[in-house]
């Protein structure tokens, strides 16, 4: 019994950058797949599948935070749900304006984890035009998710972050409310 546990092969566990390269690359062959040849066309029940996969590992409430700054702590929680769906709701929505862009070969440059938390760094392909694309990501339990996209130098979280300070700063956070509502149901 000995000789076949000192056998058989030992078997490792995957660090924490081999388990996000791996579970970002299984995310992006479920996109390709579901994607299908260049110029198809997309029923709602597949737009809807893409969204889920495409969005499902973003932490839209940390986004959102980061996002409203201050205010995220100032505000009602009825509101705090509310802005963290409708912000969900228009990103979502955002992430599905350009499908082609997920057809691009995906290049891992680097994954750098410390702690729990991780900066993925890889460069998208498409067309002869490379784009960096980078993660923040957070551990949450046991699952990383994307805590901010930064494509081509843009931080998502931050352009955001802008423009919703500047709404609060001249008009308030109803004023803004309102604004993500209107956007959101257009979505």
């Amino acid at each position: 019994m000995l000789l076949m546990v000192l056998a058989s092969p030992f078997v490792q566990a995957q660090t924490p950058k081999q388990d996000i390269e791996k579970m970002l690359e299984q995310r992006d062959l479920e996109i390709k797949t579901l994607l299908g040849p260049k110029d198809s066309e997309y029923t709602d029940a597949q737009r809807d599948k893409l969204k889920d996969i495409v969005n499902g590992i973003i932490d839209f409430r940390a986004m959102a935070k980061f996002a409203l700054e201050a205010t995220y702590d100032t505000i009602e929680v009825k509101e705090r749900e509310e802005f963290v769906e409708l912000f969900a709701t228009i990103v979502r929505d955002q992430s599905l304006n350009k499908l082609d862009i997920y057809r691009a070969k995906v290049t891992y440059k680097d994954i750098i984890v410390k702690d729990d938390n991780a900066d993925v760094s890889t460069y998208a392909e498409l067309d002869d035009v490379r784009t960096p694309v980078n993660y923040s990501m957070a551990l949450e339990g046991k699952e990383w998710v994307i805590t901010d996209m930064i494509i081509d130098d843009v931080s998502t979280a931050e352009a955001y972050n802008r423009q919703f300070q500047r709404i609060i700063s001249r008009k308030g956070f109803a004023s803004l409310l309102e604004s993500l509502r209107k956007r959101a149901a257009r979505a």
